[in-house]
């Protein structure tokens, strides 16, 4: 019995041994890919990622913050998370149909009728899977030019940056293709306001905030940003800038103005994609997915859900969101058991509809580096 006990123990911690190899194996690959990317021409000031497995958060960071103090890049650092905003939207809704309050069958006309009629068939499952065909706000260059001149402009009440499009027809017949426009999360947070008589901020609070012990999250309409935070900078010009509040957020509102942290960031994507703002049969249809990648595309392959996107790559399947705003480029996933998770950032914006020739290499550092972040939490 002794001689038995003895060779469990060994077997035990060999397994334990191994365990820690491989993990230290993966964590290491993604601090090369990281120092790789920062080193690189015309690669980002620095990059931070958060992974966890099980209980084990491990934070990887390369390069600074801030470029005039040299400071590290921390998990408890705040920072712009760009299109990441639309998870959070995609979130609260969910939460609702769970509820009844909201159907992903409501339509536009239905819950927001002073919208335009040519956009009342839209329906919220639509809206959240970017199917609905509406015209994108933020590629109207009136809006733009104003934006150039006044970039501190606050448009309110939220929603007013639709009128920038509201004489235009949808694109496509809804559901009838995948184009992703900035304008259907704006639209999926006037419909939960309409269905709760609620603000936006107190639906994020109840919904999202609450369930997932968020603490350092916000969603503002000024420019500035809570210190400590990440500095965001556009490499393309000469000196480069520091452009992390140059823009108010009120124009991106609910498509992209949510401020957060490394580490809160983990704890919500660990939470959206297991469940904890609704339940499986809400889960069964937000994982409807359609062809179609965020924006910019994430690791492997993409395919769209509901507020949402499954990232096919080479060690497995991820959940969740990628963003990028002036001065910031992110990615957030989960697996759906919210066991495993991966959480990147960089200060610089890399966005795919507009690279410069310096950028197409970096870009696709980037999503290596992404890429190996997810397979570090999967290991």
């Amino acid at each position: 019995m002794p001689r038995l006990l003895a060779l469990s123990a060994v077997a035990a911690l060999l397994a334990l041994a191994s365990s820690a190899s491989a993990a230290t194996s993966a964590d290491r690959e993604l601090d090369a890919a990281m120092k790789r990317l920062v080193a690189m021409k015309g690669g980002p000031p620095g990059a931070i990622s958060v992974v966890q497995r099980g209980e084990q958060r491990t934070v990887h960071r390369a390069g600074v913050a801030n470029l005039k103090g040299r400071a590290p890049l921390r998990s408890t650092d705040h920072m712009r998370i760009a299109s990441m905003s639309k998870a959070f939207s995609g979130a609260v809704a969910l939460s609702l149909v769970d509820k009844g309050v909201l159907s992903l069958d409501d339509t536009i006309a239905q819950r927001l009728p002073s919208l335009p009629a040519a956009w009342g068939q839209v329906t919220l499952r639509q809206l959240l899977d970017h199917t609905s065909g509406l015209p994108d706000f933020t590629k109207d260059k009136a809006l733009l030019a104003l934006l150039e001149r006044k970039p501190h402009t606050l448009f309110l009440p939220h929603g007013t940056v639709l009128t920038y499009v509201d004489d235009r027809r949808l694109h496509f017949a809804p559901d009838s293709e995948y184009r992703y426009s900035n304008s259907d999360n704006i639209v999926v947070a006037l419909m939960a306001q309409a269905a709760t008589g609620r603000t936006y901020d107190e639906l994020l609070a109840s919904e999202v905030y609450a369930p997932a012990s968020l603490t350092q999250t916000s969603v503002p309409d000024g420019f500035r940003i809570p210190a400590p935070y990440i500095h965001g900078y556009d490499l393309t010009v000469d000196p480069t800038e520091d452009i992390s509040t140059a823009l108010s957020m009120s124009f991106v509102w609910a498509s992209g103005a949510i401020i957060s942290t490394p580490d809160d960031l983990t704890s919500f994507i660990r939470a959206y994609a297991s469940r904890k703002f609704f339940g499986q049969a809400t889960q069964d249809q937000q994982l409807r997915l359609v062809g179609g990648h965020s924006k910019p595309i994430g690791p492997g392959r993409n395919l769209a859900g509901l507020g949402i996107f499954q990232y096919t790559t080479r060690c497995g399947a991820v959940y969740g969101h990628t963003g990028n705003f002036p001065g910031y480029t992110q990615f957030i996933a989960a697996t759906l058991d919210g066991n495993r998770s991966a959480t990147f950032a960089i200060n610089t914006q890399l966005n795919t509809d507009d690279l410069t020739r310096t950028q197409r290499p970096v870009f696709a550092a980037l999503r290596r580096a992404e890429e190996t972040a997810a397979c570090a939490a999967l290991e």
